[in-house]
Parts: structure tokens; C-alpha cells; sequence
């Protein structure tokens, strides 16, 4: 304001009353200023909250200077510089200084925001000059720079505007179309809410904005308090214009417009202390920007639209707005061609300017594209009233076919046409400005598929999709690898047990081949128990397993019978002396008749003395190959064979002892033989002959001492232990409890039945005869049965 010398005060933080005023430069002797325009915000506003947590940093405020008797009320403007000493470092501490920083501001007041581009830049270098002396109470370098800055404003008066603030291709590299939504955001005037963490930014970004209508710049005297309503009072209708003259253009067309008038204000910095303010009922609109989150959770109330500079979005929470701010297809068309244009030209090292230095994309041609498009606009609104106002008349002009505003979006026209500064503008403008400028958006038209592409190609780019998808692909590719080597793994081993499977069939192919050749190349004089051992190794190891279970369980019942056995026999002859029954003894080789009565006259014994149900077994004799095709599966549990033994014992007595006598079983001979056999009784039974073979059969019949009993049965236990441990028999199962344990006959014995009805004659060639068949499972049962027979 004309009359009025920029000023100078020190703000001071104290630990205990906080932000204070704590020296005035420029001002009459003992005069404040604070006090005579109730600046009590004046503390707040220059040291921003957050300010302490960088070295450095700017705020941007309005104050409101009160009426004079010379001078009307009006607003007033200030930018202030925080700095921060570490307060050991000062040369002369004062006692209040309890801290361990000092902070402090540097503020300068001044009628414009005009030329605050120039100020910024000195009185940064006049805080850090005066923060190196370390020495807060010499103020000469601050007043010799309170006196320049008169002479610095009234340099930059009569030159070209200076504008200042965030550079507009940031602004635009950085909002995208969004730009072009807080631009027509503005002229709608709602409550506008910047929020961001850095003050310096957050102010520069409003002043970004409210630079792009030409001229509103110098015409803020009544932005700072809602009831300031100059601006209108003064205006007048221009009556001459100037084309080859831009300003003349400008004024004539009606710009600025008044943006900050009766019920609106404008706050580049507003501390929570002037909420109150923007919640009067008479603060219709603002632009106001807030370092502090707590408004954050209040945006609601205090805001239509919310930008948040930290995380760079645009959030719109009025509805009727939101619908006004949806840009139509040429104001997309347009502000992508900007956009693109920006993007064309940026450069990284030096962002507010082209990188190759040219006019298009500079700071110059983006002020001028928003002006031809205001204008456009401005001549579209009234055509379109125009139109309106004649409807019913004969309409003159008829190079535009419909409705030129429509191309600025209608929701749109409509919501501006109801702002303040809509009715100011229209009541000081001509009524034919479309006959200055065409009332026609700068890129009318329709929808195209070059609109189509470039907005897809845009949308893309705006998704970031190589940075965002970066460590995706990595992530993927990493679990690629890993996948990769697992499957690659996973076959190779299936592979290499596919190799082994082959490999050992094919093994055992060749040793069964070979095992059939040596079977058929052998000579027929080849004992028995090498082509037995021989046809064994070629089965496989399944068979092998089966037959050795069968033959463990069959050699244990065998023993569990003969354990049982020989106690009956010992309490038999304890109680009676004279035992019912006693074992057969073994046939004689060669004496087939007399083996055939033994076992006839023993399958007649066993049958009456078992139980209902139960078949036993006859033990294998020493010698009969061909015993093995004509057995029944037999039950060896010690409670059953007790029970049979006593029960037949009964039968047995009643027997008649001439019977016995006559197969040569009588009691008392038995007895005796078996107490002391002489030459007589071995006579008797076919082994009386003075030859090996007799002797040894003798051997087997002549009891033995306890003592050499034990040794033998060790004996036999090792033999069957080294045998399992060769991979022969395993250990045999014992019996289950209350349960008769049956062993089922071998799939190809013949039962006892079919022995019995053989004819005598077949029974005696099937005795001698030595089967030499090629059946495995007959061969490995008959390894085992002599097994059994010769350890029992």
C-alpha cells in the first residue's frame, strides 16, 4: 500500500510463554505495532509449527492493518525466516536461555506480496549472517537491513511481474491434470485446505495457484479478513481498450478476478490459533494451507477440498463439488497437451526449466495457455448469457453452433455462474467480450481416438508401473529360480529312481535266467538240496519273505508242541508210572508197510483226541522226501494240547493192550525200551543190525543225559538264530492269547484225506520217490520241513 515502509521484528521462542515479539525494527519510538492492530497471531504465524525440525525454513502470512485516520483498513503481508543455534555456541547466554537451541525469526511486513521473491532471497542471507555472530543482541546488520529494503521495493516497481513461488512445471509435474482441477477449484471459491509437513513449500504451492489468473497477484488488499470489501468499491467499467496492449486486454476483459473479496480469505499459513476464523458463519470461502495433522482429522468441517502436498492427492469432499470439478473431454485434451509438453521438455538437474532452453514447456508459455483458456472462457460465459438474454429475438452472430460454454463442462459454468466473483466480474464487464476473444474452448471438439490413446498411454504412465511392479519382479523372478530348481530336482530324482527300478529288474531278470540255465545245464545226480537251493535263489524276494514267515511259524508251533508234549510225559510217568501214550517211533528206511500202519494207527489217535475242529499235524519223518504234499494245517497252543492229551488219555486206557502189543507199542515194551533198549528191541523194531546207519537211528532212540539235552537244545537255538541272521527264518510269532494259532497248509499240499484214498501201491512209490518238480513254493516248504525234522 502506497504511504507504507516495509518493517522489521524479531520473534523469539521462549521455553516457558512460547512464540514472543521480542524486538521491532522501523517503527517509531515506542510504538508496537502488535498492539495497535491486534497482530496476537503475529507469533505463531512466523515460527510455523514443525519449524524445529529443519536448520531452515519460510512462512507466508496476512495480517489485517487496522482503519487510520488517512487510510482505510487493509491487508498487510509477511514472510518470515526460522533458523535454530545450538545455544552452547553463543557467546553471551542469557539466564532465560534454559534450552539446549535457541530459535528465532526474522520477519518482514510489507503491503504486497508483490516482489516477496526479492525480499526471500535477502533476508536469507541477513539470518544466517546475523545467527554466525552467535551474538543475538547486536542488531546493526538488521537494521542496516530494514533500511535497504524501501530502496529494494522501489527497484522492482515499473519492471515486469516477479512472479514467485513454486515453479509451475513442478506444479504440473507433480498434479498432472489435477492441475488444471485446482485452477477452476479456485475461481468456484470453496474452503481450499492445503496441508503439508515443510511450510516454505506448503505457502509456495497457494501462490502457484492464485499467480495463474493474471493480475490477482497485486490486487490481495482484502484477502486478509473476510469482512475486506475495497477491491469492489473501487471498481469501474472500462470503456476504451488497447488489443496491441495485454494489460489494457486484461482490464477490459475483467481480470483479475476478485477472488478474495466480501467473505473470503486468504491465509498462505494459518496456525490453529485462527481456526476460529475460518469456523465464523461469515467466512463463506478460503485458501488456507496448515502444518499441523490435526485438521487433518477434522477435514470435514473445514474443508471442501483437501490437498495433501505429503502424499501428493486431491481429495474433494463436498459432493456438489466434486461433480462441478469433472473436467470435460477438451479440458482433458488440454491439460494433457500441457502435461505432455512439460514432460517433453523436463529436466531433472535444473526442473524449472525446458532442457533445451526454449519457449515451449517454459514457465512463460504455461502462464499463457492458462490465459487464453480463462479468456476463452470468460468470452464462452458470455455468449452464453447473451444467448440466454435473446432467446426470443433473432439471433445476429452465427458463427458458433450451439452452446461454446457446454465445452467448459455446464456442471461447471453453472457453479461459477453463483460465486461472488462471478457477479462482480459480470456487473463490470461489457456484455460483447465475445466479440474481443471467440467464445471457443482452445481445444474444442469431440472425442477422438488420439484423445482415447493419449489418455490410456497417460494413465499408464501415471501408475508407475515399473517402479511399483521393481521388486515385484524381482520377488517373482526369485521365486522362478527356486521353483525351478525344485522341479528340476524333483525330476531328476524321480528320473534316477526310475534308472534304479530298471537296473535291479533288470538284475533280477538276468539272475533268474542264469539260475534257469544252471537248473536246466544240471546233472540229474545233483542232490536234492543244491537244485533246492538253486530254484529258491531265483524266486523273487516277495515269495522269499512269505515262505520264511510260514516256516518260522511253522517251526515254532512245532516246538511249542514238542515243549508240551515232553512235560505230559514227564507228569504222566510222575503220577502213574506207566504212560497212556507214548511217541511213535520214527519208520524205517525202506520199511514203507510198516510206516503206512504208524501212520494210520496215529491219524486215528490224534483224531479222537483232539478237540471238535482241530486237525494236528503229524510230524515229518527223517528220510520221506514226499511227506510234505499230504499234511493239514495243525493248532499248537500249550492249553489246547493239554486238553487233548488228557482227554485222550482216557480213550487210550480203554484201548485194548493186545492192540498196542500188535504194532508193537505195548506199554511195558515201550517202557522198557525206552528205559534200557537191548539187542532185542532194536531187533524188534528193524535196528538190530551192527551198521552205521543202525546205530545212529539207535542214537536218536536212546535217552540222553539232562546235561547233554540242554547243550543240543542251545545248540539248535544258535543254529536258528544264524540262520535269521543270514536272511533265512524269521523269529516265530507266538501264540495268541485264548486263540488257537492255525497254520494254514501250504497252497499246494494235498490234504491227509487224499493220502488216505490213494492206493497202497502209489502210497509206497510216492514214499520212495523223490520228486524233482520245478515248483518253487513245494521246494522251499520241504527245506523247511527238514528243517523242523531235524531239530525235533
Amino acid at each position: 500500500m502506497a504511504g507504507f515502509a516495509p518493517i522489521v521484528c524479531i520473534v523469539d521462542f521462549h521455553h516457558a510463554r512460547g512464540p514472543e515479539i521480542e524486538t521491532w525494527l522501523g517503527v517509531e519510538d515506542g510504538s508496537d505495532p502488535a498492539v495497535e492492530n491486534d497482530w496476537s497471531l503475529l507469533p505463531f504465524m512466523a515460527l510455523s509449527d514443525g519449524a524445529h525440525a529443519s536448520n531452515e525454513d519460510y512462512s507466508y502470512f496476512t495480517l489485517r492493518r487496522a482503519a487510520t485516520e488517512t487510510q482505510p483498513a487493509t491487508s498487510l503481508f509477511g514472510i518470515s525466516c526460522t533458523r535454530q543455534l545450538d545455544s552452547n555456541e553463543l557467546k553471551h547466554r542469557p539466564a532465560e536461555v534454559t534450552r539446549s537451541t535457541v530459535q528465532k525469526a526474522v520477519v518482514v511486513i510489507s503491503d504486497s506480496p508483490q516482489h516477496f521473491g526479492a525480499v526471500k532471497a535477502q533476508l536469507g542471507v541477513v539470518t544466517a549472517a546475523w545467527f554466525a555472530q552467535k551474538d543475538f543482541t547486536d542488531l546493526e546488520i538488521m537494521q542496516r537491513f530494514q533500511e535497504s529494503l524501501a530502496t529494494l521495493l522501489k527497484n522492482q516497481e515499473g519492471e515486469m511481474d516477479h512472479y514467485f513461488g513454486s515453479s509451475l512445471r513442478e506444479l504440473i509435474h507433480e498434479f498432472k491434470w489435477q492441475t488444471l482441477v485446482l485452477f477452476k477449484c479456485a475461481l468456484l471459491q470453496p474452503k481450499m485446505l492445503f496441508f503439508g509437513s515443510h511450510c516454505e513449500r506448503l505457502c509456495m504451492m497457494q501462490f502457484a495457484i492464485i499467480s495463474l489468473i493474471p493480475g490477482l497477484i497485486r490486487h490481495l488488499q482484502d484477502s486478509a479478513d473476510p469482512k475486506f470489501n475495497a477491491a469492489e468499491t473501487k471498481l469501474v467499467m472500462p470503456t476504451s481498450l488497447k488489443t496491441s496492449e495485454r494489460s489494457s486486454l486484461l482490464t477490459y476483459m475483467g481480470l483479475p478476478l476478485q477472488l478474495f473479496g466480501k467473505g473470503s480469505l486468504f491465509g498462505p499459513y494459518t496456525p490453529l490459533q485462527q481456526l476460529d476464523m475460518l469456523a465464523d458463519l461469515e467466512t463463506k470461502s478460503y485458501i488456507v494451507g496448515s502444518t499441523n495433522s490435526l485438521l487433518l482429522q477434522q477435514r470435514d468441517r473445514y474443508s471442501d477440498i483437501l490437498i495433501n502436498l505429503d502424499e501428493h492427492t486431491v481429495t474433494i469432499t463436498s459432493a456438489s463439488l466434486r461433480q462441478a470439478l469433472v473436467l470435460s473431454t477438451p479440458d482433458r485434451r488440454w491439460i494433457d497437451f500441457l502435461t505432455q509438453t512439460v514432460y517433453d521438455t523436463w529436466d531433472e538437474s535444473n526442473p524449472g526449466r525446458p532442457k533445451d532452453h526454449g519457449y515451449a514447456g517454459s514457465e512463460e508459455f504455461i502462464r499463457m495457455q492458462f490465459e487464453e483458456y480463462l479468456l476463452a472462457m470468460l468470452s464462452a460465459v458470455k455468449y452464453k448469457s447473451y444467448q440466454e438474454k435473446n432467446r426470443d429475438k433473432e439471433i445476429i452472430i452465427s458463427d458458433f453452433e450451439g452452446d461454446p460454454a457446454s465445452e467448459f463442462s455446464n456442471d461447471y459454468i453453472h457453479a461459477w455462474m453463483a460465486t461472488e466473483n462471478y457477479r462482480i466480474w459480470n456487473k463490470f464487464t461489457d456484455s460483447h467480450l465475445f466479440d474481443i476473444v471467440d467464445p471457443k474452448h482452445p481445444c474444442s471438439g469431440g472425442l477422438s481416438i488420439e484423445d482415447v490413446q493419449r489418455r490410456l498411454a497417460q494413465q499408464v504412465a501415471e501408475m508407475h508401473l515399473d517402479e511399483r511392479l521393481h521388486q515385484s519382479r524381482e520377488a517373482i523372478g526369485k521365486q522362478l529360480a527356486v521353483g525351478q530348481k525344485k522341479v528340476s530336482s524333483a525330476f531328476n530324482n524321480l528320473w534316477a529312481e526310475m534308472e534304479a527300478i530298471r537296473e535291479a529288474n533288470r538284475r533280477r531278470q538276468e539272475d533268474q535266467q542264469r539260475l534257469i540255465k544252471e537248473k536246466e545245464t544240471s546233472p540229474p545226480g545233483t542232490p536234492a538240496s543244491d537244485r533246492h537251493s538253486i530254484a529258491s535263489a531265483g524266486k523273487s524276494q516277495a515269495n522269499l519273505q512269505a515262505a520264511s514267515t510260514r516256516a518260522g511259524a511253522y517251526l515254532s508251533s512245532w516246538g511249542a508242541w514238542a515243549s508240551e508234549k515232553k512235560k505230559g510225559w514227564g507228569a504222566s510217568r510222575s503220577t502213574s508210572g506207566t504212560p497212556a501214550t507214548s511217541p511213535l517211533p520214527s519208520p524205517i528206511p525202506g520199511n514203507t508197510k510198516h510206516t503206512e500202519h504208524l501212520k494210520k494207527d496215529k491219524d486215528v489217535a490224534m483224531r479222537s483226541s483232539a478237540p471238535p475242529g482241530t486237525i494236528e499235524k503229524v510230524p515229518l519223518m527223517e528220510g520221506d522226501d514226499d511227506a510234505d504234499s499230504k499234511r493239514e494245517s495243525l493248532f499248537f497252543d500249550a492249553e489246547t494240547e493239554e486238553k487233548a492229551r488228557v482227554s485222550g488219555l482216557g480213550e487210550a486206557k480203554e484201548k485194548d493192550r493186545g492192540e498196542w502189543e500188535e504194532i508193537g507199542l505195548g506199554i511195558s515194551n515201550v517202557e522198557k525200551k525206552k528205559e534200557k533198549p537191548g539187542k532185542g528191541d532194536w531187533e524188534e523194531i528193524g535196528l538190530g543190525e551192527d551198521t552205521e546207519q543202525s546205530k545212529k537211528e539207535q542214537a536218536k532212540y536212546t535217552p540222553k543225559p539232562k546235561q547233554e539235552e540242554k547243550e543240543e537244545t542251545k545248540k539248535d537255538e544258535v543254529q536258528v538264530l544264524e540262520k535269521e541272521e543270514d536272511g533265512g527264518f524269521t523269529p516265530a510269532p507266538q501264540p495268541l492269547p485264548q486263540e488257537q494259532e492255525v497254520v494254514e497248509p501250504y497252497k499246494d499240499e494235498p490234504e491227509h484225506e487224499e493220502v488216505k484214498d490213494q492206493d497202497p501201491e502209489v502210497k509206497e512209490t510216492s514214499t520212495n520217490k523223490r520228486p524233482n518238480s520245478d515248483n518253487s513254493d513245494t521246494q522251499q516248504q520241504q527245506v523247511a520241513e527238514k528243517t523242523s525234522t531235524s531239530k525235533f
